[in-house]
């Protein structure tokens, strides 16, 4: 499986995506952050490829209504022949407070009531809610009254498009195996993942799909570093001291002390710094680097690991082209 992420051209990815498609890949996932948004390149994939699943990882809960995610995915299942897979996530406080405008809230709360009303739409049912976090019809203040109950008008050609959730913390990851049909983990360790994530409490047939930096090079340390800017930003620069989900995870791992020293770093304005703190051990748990050999011989590490699909993220054709060879 192939995947992007949200710093790319969307035409990179599109050429990454038919090229996974010739390998013989699975699916072809896009992100967003606060650049390109997930659902117009998946759209552009979903012309330009005929056989790829396309999921969106993720698309994010705050910026849209669970009723205007149910026509999203109906129509882009519709168009792409029943290959849509909806990934949601509710991003962290920076993006939700500073780039959509909503409150941080309490995120699983709204995360299981979203879910619930888009496959009720999805089933077109007569969409009615009113929880603690979603009013369908609005009765709140200012509500006209002229609002009614509504279900979707096109019929999807799938009712039980499949759903992913983007979780970091036990009680979100919880919440997926209860309500998803799949998790999209990040900064997955195989070693380690058993230990951190009640994997236990996933239910037989369900999609386990991290994600997986892919640089395939002879040079293992140039690879390193070139993902250690990524690493350091989610770690250092995804939060605040004291609310960082990535910090806290790679914590979780048993790397604290070092998950600290980047943060410090990063949020001190010392952005080389905090790339440079980040552990060629974690890079190693964590990604696929180095050559053809090396790659494959770490793939083992992964099949064990409970992961059930991998999501490989990468830029570059070549590193594509071999993990499609060493993965058969």
């Amino acid at each position: 499986m192939g995947y992007a992420a949200p710093g790319m051209s969307p035409l990179e990815l599109i050429e990454l995506a038919q090229e996974a498609e010739r390998l013989g890949y699975d699916s072809a996932w896009a992100a967003e952050a606060w650049g390109t948004d997930a659902v117009s390149v998946l759209a552009w994939l979903g012309a330009s490829t005929s056989t790829l699943r396309l999921g969106s990882a993720i698309m994010q809960i705050p910026g849209r209504t669970p009723a205007n995610t149910a026509m999203t995915a109906a129509t882009l299942d519709l168009l792409s022949g029943g290959r849509f897979m909806l990934g949601l996530g509710t991003s962290g406080p920076q993006v939700v407070e500073g780039w959509h405008g909503q409150p941080w809230g309490k995120p699983l709360g709204k995360t299981r009531e979203y879910v619930e009303i888009v496959r009720a739409a999805l089933r077109r049912e007569v969409v009615e809610h009113h929880g603690p976090h979603y009013d369908v019809p609005f009765s709140g203040d200012g509500a006209t009254g002229l609002g009614k109950p509504l279900k979707l008008m096109a019929r999807p050609l799938r009712a039980d498009i499949p759903i992913y959730l983007a979780s970091i913390g036990p009680k979100a990851v919880e919440l997926a195996f209860e309500i998803a049909d799949g998790w999209l983990p990040i900064f997955w360790s195989p070693e380690r993942a058993r230990d951190v994530f009640p994997l236990a409490g996933a239910r037989e047939g369900f999609d386990v799909a991290p994600s997986v930096p892919v640089v395939a090079t002879d040079d293992v340390e140039s690879g390193r570093d070139a993902l250690k800017q990524y690493y350091s930003l989610y770690i250092g620069g995804m939060g605040a001291r004291g609310k960082n989900f990535y910090n806290d995870l790679m914590s979780r791992y048993g790397y604290e002390g070092e998950a600290r020293a980047i943060q410090d770093a990063f949020l001190d304005g010392r952005q080389r710094d905090a790339a440079a703190l980040v552990p060629d051990a974690f890079v190693d748990e964590v990604a696929l680097v180095g050559s053809k050999e090396r790659i494959r011989d770490r793939l083992d590490a992964w099949r064990e690991s409970g992961a059930t699909t991998l999501l490989a993220s990468t830029r570059d054709i070549g590193s594509l082209r071999v993990l499609g060879e060493v993965a058969d």
